[in-house]
């Protein structure tokens, strides 16, 4: 079984401070680095190191050269990437000293995606494969549309979550996997319900969610308060496990892409839980995203 990931490549420039920069404030950064990144890149990575069989499907724009190289380096097949004449899209990274982070998005060549590259790409795929979307792409709504048509199993990660979501028929979805801000915003604007704290009451969003989506299935984290997984037949916690972090960067991505390739291995949805959360632990206590991704081994 294959694993689509239609997804984002960005370059990220990472700048480690003392505090989140504020309105007015000129702050001095202690380091700055150039990473490979992207949610996409980083899902794809994540996946592929978890022992799934990933392409990624994307436009590679100018100065990307270093963001191919790293997903081939990592055993992603690159063959469905669309060289495009845009600026690369990239990244502008604050970390913390508490190991927090804030980030700056522009999209640039991963918003030049287009519908007849999304139907050449599905083509080389078969009904029953897994593909893998964020919402930091153009055509969000078509690749979904597409994927669906050809008979894919479709997970959504909407983040970041903004307006270009609306567009989307998320009665198409398979699963969404998404964290405790998406999901305050997914019931705010998608559910119309505003006085629900997500975190307190993982299950009474679950229950919304599954009342207007009968067949959708989700898996909800809560960083350090852990992780809940939804589904018709089953409801899953899996505890955080205690590490001190450093960049939590890849967190979430290491999360996806662990859960959903032992998933495709056919592990129980117990099992997925527990290994993404052991691959997100390790992958916090590293600086970096891609990076900071651990390899099937170390999580084992």
């Amino acid at each position: 079984m294959k694993v689509l990931n239609f997804g984002s490549l960005n370059l990220d420039n990472v700048y480690k401070t003392d505090h989140f920069v504020s309105a007015g404030e000129t702050l001095t950064a202690d380091s700055v680095t150039v990473n490979a990144g992207g949610k996409g890149l980083n899902q794809s990575i994540a996946l592929s190191r978890a022992g799934a069989d990933v392409y990624h499907a994307g436009c590679l724009g100018k100065g990307g050269q270093m963001l191919k190289d790293t997903l081939e380096s990592n055993g992603v097949n690159t063959s469905m990437l669309k060289e495009v004449d845009q600026l690369q899209g990239n990244a502008i990274i604050q970390v913390n000293k508490e190991g927090e982070n804030c980030i700056l998005l522009f999209g640039g060549s991963n918003r030049c995606i287009t519908k007849q590259q999304i139907n050449e790409t599905m083509r080389r795929f078969d009904s029953g494969d897994y593909i893998i979307l964020q919402n930091e792409v153009n055509c969000l709504n078509e690749i979904v549309d597409s994927a669906s048509s050809f008979g894919l199993k479709i997970v959504l990660n909407p983040s970041p979550f903004d307006f270009a979501l609306n567009s989307v028929d998320w009665s198409k979805l398979d699963w969404i996997i998404l964290n405790e801000v998406e999901a305050q915003r997914l019931m705010e604007d998608f559910l119309y319900q505003d006085n629900i704290n997500i975190s307190e009451n993982p299950k009474l969003f679950w229950e919304a969610a599954h009342d207007k989506w009968p067949d959708l299935k989700i898996v909800l984290t809560l960083g350090s308060h852990g992780a809940w997984a939804f589904t018709t037949r089953e409801e899953i916690f899996q505890e955080a496990f205690k590490v001190k972090p450093v960049d939590t960067t890849a967190a979430g991505d290491t999360f996806t892409g662990y859960f959903f390739a032992s998933l495709i291995k056919g592990k129980s949805i117990k099992e997925c839980m527990r290994l993404a959360a052991k691959a997100s632990s390790i992958a916090v206590c590293r600086q970096g995203a891609a990076s900071s991704i651990p390899r099937a081994e170390e999580v084992s």
